[in-house]
């Protein structure tokens, strides 16, 4: 089965002549469809700007990059994304944030005025499915961090992509909000089914999470490991203790202090 996501040899710059950036140097790699990725690596590396390629916000400099097979050519209606700033609008509240997306992207833009309700009765499923029964008519300010992750994570989800984009989502939160939110979208993806890229500076996020992390070197990245995580799912937080785990999180911590050198 061919993969839903296809990078062959993909590099990427900023930038143009003597001023421009190498941020990414012949990264291979394939994401399957349902799968979750963790993109992991020192500051800098450019795992946000694989995020970019990927989602169609920048060409790729060299190499081949594919989605559903088709050559990715400008930004994609079939991502959704999040990022470490919630990004809400304050003059919305938390259900009409959700819904932004639907009066941007087709086929839904076209259908907002005519199935709002139907709209609105899926964006509020998706808020109470996150744990947000009786906050959807709660502005941002009168959210808690958590709270608006979950929202910004929902409104990623509204339109149904196949794939969701997760800059540091939950960089900004404090460790117990953070955790309580990694089992949230452990749920979410396992009960949707939808294809996951996580970029994390959270090595335990990373492993908890996904399926397979991989590692990126010093700018230029590279991929410089692939690892799968051949833990069971479904995955509690108690399995963040087990040596099982921690040997993971060494070997990867391991890696990234060296900066991806001599990894393979």
């Amino acid at each position: 089965m061919s993969a839903l996501v296809h990078l062959d040899r993909i590099s990427m710059v900023y930038g143009r002549g003597v001023s421009s950036v190498r941020a990414i140097e012949e990264v291979s790699l394939d994401i399957a469809k349902g799968e979750f990725i963790a993109v992991v690596g020192p500051s800098g590396c450019g795992k946000s700007s694989l995020m970019r390629l990927i989602s169609g916000l920048h060409p790729p400099l060299a190499g081949i990059l594919t989605v559903e097979g088709n050559p990715v050519k400008g930004p994609l209606k079939s991502v959704g994304m999040a990022f470490q700033n919630s990004n809400l609008l304050p003059w919305r509240n938390a259900l009409e944030n959700v819904l932004l997306p639907l009066e941007i992207v087709e086929p839904h833009r076209s259908r907002i005025r005519t199935e709002r309700k139907q709209y609105r009765e899926k964006a509020i499923k998706l808020l109470e499915a996150v744990g947000l029964a009786g906050f959807t008519e709660k502005h941002p300010w009168e959210l808690s961090g958590g709270m608006q992750q979950r929202t910004s994570i929902c409104r990623a989800l509204i339109h149904e992509p196949d794939i969701l984009m997760l800059d540091e989502p939950f960089g900004a939160l404090d460790a117990f909000t953070r955790e309580e939110l990694w089992c949230t979208l452990r749920d979410l993806q396992a009960a949707r089914g939808v294809t996951v890229m996580l970029v994390t500076h959270d090595l335990r996020e990373a492993v908890f999470l996904a399926d397979t992390v991989y590692v990126m070197s010093s700018r230029p990245g590279r991929i410089v490991k692939r690892c799968e995580v051949k833990i069971a799912r479904p995955r509690d937080l108690e399995v963040t203790y087990t040596p099982e785990f921690q040997e993971i999180v060494h070997e990867l911590r391991h890696l990234i202090g060296r900066g991806g050198e001599g990894a393979h």
